[in-house]
């Protein structure tokens, strides 16, 4: 080869090279494309501000964690997350003209987030308020939901809500097959024991079993992702100590008396930073 074609073939090549470079940086500093799913765990409701543009029954905050994951990572985010959700809430619409949570999905989705479970079949809405309700009329005293109640909470937990997990986890999977998918977990509402009957009037002895209904949703949303190979955003050591009974500026969720959000039992604006927090290391998002 001559001198002159050795010259040309070597421009050639630095050239291609450099229009390579170009390309992987511009590439590499696409942003990602995150969608948000969930209730309102997800959603933050009762944290202020409300979300510019969200559907007003969505009760989405401008503070939830998918906004501060945005933030944190520099991301395209799609929240279509949505106060009072249900699994079925993923493939169905919840209200009318608001769209299925997985059709915000596409095969060029690359982060997916979700806290999901808990208003299925009315589990802590009813267990909460017929706790509270008991523990009120016996002044905080003995474990009267637990002995009006037994399993049912957690039976249902097991037998009905696991295999709807499962199916909405699947439905994700299939309308975002090259994300990753991470499934937070909910932050405890009350303590092991203990409990404090001036921030939320439930017995003593009925703290331990509310506390174990909420422990055993947590084991269902991790089997549940477990089974459809999704992350499961473990936070119970994490929200350990961080209930409704701590002081504030300690607890991530609020108590139905001197609450600082307008909904209680929800995360606080404390605790959708956790959440986030958790969800970006589980997720590598840092």
């Amino acid at each position: 080869m001559s001198r002159r074609l050795l010259v040309t073939a070597a421009a050639a090549m630095i050239a291609a090279a450099g229009t390579f470079a170009v390309t992987t940086s511009a590439n590499a500093a696409d942003p990602i494309n995150y969608v948000a799913l969930g209730d309102s765990y997800s959603a933050a409701s009762g944290v202020s501000p409300s979300a510019p543009g969200a559907p007003s029954q969505c009760l989405r905050s401008a503070l939830n964690y998918p906004t501060l994951i945005a933030q944190a990572t520099g991301a395209n985010v799609v929240d279509v997350t949505c106060g009072a959700a249900q699994t079925s809430h993923f493939t169905t619409s919840q209200y009318p003209g608001l769209a299925p949570q997985v059709d915000a999905l596409s095969a060029n989705t690359d982060v997916v987030t979700m806290t999901i479970g808990g208003n299925d079949s009315g589990i802590f809405i009813r267990a909460a308020a017929t706790c509270a309700l008991a523990g009120f009329f016996t002044g905080g005293k003995g474990s009267p939901c637990k002995d009006g109640n037994g399993s049912s909470f957690e039976d249902t937990v097991r037998n009905t809500t696991y295999p709807d997990l499962v199916k909405a986890l699947t439905a994700v999977r299939d309308k975002a097959p090259n994300a990753k998918v991470g499934i937070i977990g909910y932050p405890w509402i009350v303590p092991a024991t203990g409990g404090c009957f001036d921030k939320i009037p439930v017995a003593t002895g009925d703290v331990p079993y509310m506390r174990s209904l909420q422990a055993t949703l947590n084991d269902a949303i991790g089997r549940a992702a477990a089974a459809t190979g999704v992350t499961y955003v473990d936070i119970n050591q994490l929200a350990d100590g961080h209930d409704v009974c701590a002081a504030p500026g300690v607890r991530w969720i609020e108590p139905p008396i001197n609450a600082q959000n307008s909904i209680f039992a929800h995360p606080n604006a404390l605790g959708e930073r956790e959440m986030a927090a958790a969800a970006m290391a589980a997720l590598n998002l840092n």
